[in-house]
């Protein structure tokens, strides 16, 4: 059922050519509706969608389709715009199956998306990566590939990866599989700007193809060098001085909007580069990056766009920066994005507010009144199933110690800081004085453990640090989503408590977990390389909100996604991988305790 068998446009332009002719009659007439047009940015009043074998025939005025044994269905005023297109996901984030993944996004409106896999690839190196294709292949939803450019996402030498996607194993699937469209976002960018041999290896197997390069960089220093080595978009544009250094380096800017308490939400910001700054939008998309199973349903791409109204942009402007724009950036505008004749017959319903009521992909209505219809339920109901050793992929060592050793004279403590729900962390280096007991010293300094274990199976070993501000109380929290090698990152106030969240890890192969006094308070269990569950999307969603409820009950101030790139060390200022506190940009580890420097 890939694709919902539309065929390629090269196999049926004589027959569109006769229904838009009027020689042969189209197989679906949508009537009576309001055409956004994002060709033009203008709403064209009473036209009708001549649909034939899954693609768009012609757009005519209401009225016209003549044929009497034709399929119609009256929209009664409705604007009909075209599906969304997603620039930048991970469908990973979701902790769904791509199959899953689609429930969600068409109820929203999105009909395409472009995902970057880094994760499972990190797991589980290019088998991962082929196993994604292949279920984004059986899903109803266009899901193209930006190839995973930055496996392991660090120097190996600073973390402790299950992958190894080499410039080798990169051009030889960017060769089998016409889905990988993209190089995925180049995370590594100070080796990017620093000329590291083999990063600029991986950008060449992209670029010799003539394919597009996606970024993803923090520091305005920094833009010229990586525009200079061949990227051109990013995601991370976090205020408009940046995001205008983007736009005139030739980049182009995914405007990343996402829930408004969540350190996600730079839109606002960035758009003033268009709102204030009067830059044009013509290489400005909107995208989500991550969504959880939870926040998928509520804050879509539909939702991105909305947010861009209210931050400024026109409304028919802010729908072609989530459709017509994306589809452009990776030169498909002539497949999708927009409702012209010959596009894939993607269309959404929408009411004056710009929110999806139903959803057509492909020609076929998949979502009623923001319902699957039961075409839909057939499609999700026959999932692709991951093999067997997508299954295996958690072994820890569970005799290890998950705490350092309380320090008995003055020392520097490296800390890891959070400032408010903030992805970047801060690097305190503070002296302390001994405390009797881990209780004490922790209560003194606002702190709790944060412990990073290896779950590849190759070394077995744990890294300490010391979180300031999370806020957490009593308890303990785990996730085996540790940015970007995956391995797991356990907080905690107490030795017990982390101890058993490693055993739900190992048990379950892999989730998120609280514990407190003994007792596993919420989970989402995530069996498929330790990042996927392999239920339904509201399953998942489900067990994702009484998740989010509990982590707010013990007093995490980082929201549990923010909680997972705490190991992530291409974030400034300083991270915790498996090998240790790693500072950033340098790309130096440094013990969690000094010696205090005296005169």
């Amino acid at each position: 059922m890939t694709r919902f068998d539309v065929p390629p446009l090269a196999q049926v332009t004589r027959h569109l050519a006769d229904v838009s002719s009027e020689r042969k009659a189209p197989d679906l007439v949508i009537a009576g509706g309001r055409v956004l047009s994002v060709y033009t940015e203008r709403l064209l009043p009473e036209r009708e969608l001549w649909i034939s074998r899954g693609r768009i025939a012609a757009v005519k005025p209401t009225g016209s389709c003549q044929f009497s044994e034709v399929e119609r269905y009256d929209v009664q005023g409705g604007i009909l715009a075209p599906g969304l297109v997603d620039p930048h996901v991970h469908i990973e984030s979701s902790m769904m199956t791509a199959c899953a993944y689609a429930e969600a996004a068409l109820i929203n409106g999105t009909t395409t998306i472009f995902c970057d896999s880094h994760e499972i690839g990190n797991v589980c190196d290019s088998d991962g990566l082929i196993w994604m294709l292949e279920d984004a292949r059986q899903a109803p939803l266009n899901i193209f590939l930006t190839l995973p450019s930055t496996i392991p996402a660090t120097h190996p030498g600073l973390e402790t990866a299950g992958g190894d996607l080499t410039p080798a194993k990169v051009g030889a699937i960017f060769d089998e599989w016409p889905e990988a469209v993209a190089l995925g976002e180049k995370m590594d960018f100070i080796q990017v700007v620093e000329a590291d041999e083999r990063s600029h290896a991986i950008l060449a197997e992209a670029l010799r193809r003539g394919l597009p390069v996606c970024g993803h960089i923090y520091g305005r220093p920094f833009v010229a060098a990586y525009a200079a080595s061949g990227v051109t978009d990013t995601h991370e544009a976090i205020d408009r001085e940046i995001a205008a250094d983007f736009l005139e380096a030739g980049m182009w800017v995914f405007l990343r909007g996402g829930p408004p308490t969540t350190p996600w939400h730079s839109l606002p910001h960035a758009i003033k580069a268009v709102t204030e700054l009067g830059a044009n939008p013509k290489r400005v998309c909107v995208c989500t990056d991550d969504r959880d199973a939870d926040d998928l349903f509520v804050f879509g791409l539909d939702w991105v766009v909305r947010q861009a109204v209210r931050s400024g942009l026109e409304p028919f402007t802010a729908w072609s920066c989530g459709s017509l724009h994306p589809a452009t950036r990776y030169s498909m505008d002539g497949e999708l994005g927009g409702l012209g004749a010959a596009r894939r017959a993607d269309v959404v319903l929408l009411d004056d507010n710009l929110e999806p009521k139903n959803t057509w992909y492909g020609g076929q209505l998949v979502v009623q009144d923001r319902k699957p219809t039961p075409r839909l339920e057939q499609a999700l109901e026959r999932r692709y199933q991951y093999p067997k050793r997508s299954y295996q992929t958690v072994t820890v060592n569970p005799v290890q110690t998950l705490i350092p050793i309380l320090p008995t004279d003055s020392v520097q403590v490296n800390f890891i800081t959070l400032e408010g729900a903030n992805i970047p962390t801060k690097h305190e280096p503070l002296g302390v004085d001994p405390a009797p007991d881990w209780a004490s010293f922790l209560a003194r300094e606002n702190a709790c453990f944060l412990t990073v274990v290896e779950r590849h199976g190759k070394t077995g070993s744990a890294a300490f640090g010391l979180l300031k501000n999370f806020g957490l109380i009593d308890a303990a929290v785990g996730s085996s989503v540790g940015h970007d090698a995956h391995n797991i990152v356990i907080a905690g106030t107490n030795e017990p408590d982390m101890r058993l969240v490693l055993h739900f890890m190992q048990d379950s192969q892999g989730g998120i977990c609280i514990v407190r006094a003994g007792q596993i308070l919420a989970s989402v269990r995530l069996p498929i390389a330790g990042l996927l569950s392999d239920a339904r999307a509201g399953q998942v969603a489900g067990e994702t909100t009484a998740l989010k409820k509990v982590w707010n009950e013990v007093g995490c101030r980082l929201p549990y996604m923010g909680f997972n790139l705490l190991p992530l060390s291409v974030i400034p200022e300083i991270r915790l991988t498996d090998k240790g506190l790693v500072l950033c940009p340098a790309m130096k580890i440094v013990p969690l305790f000094e010696q205090v420097q005296t005169e």
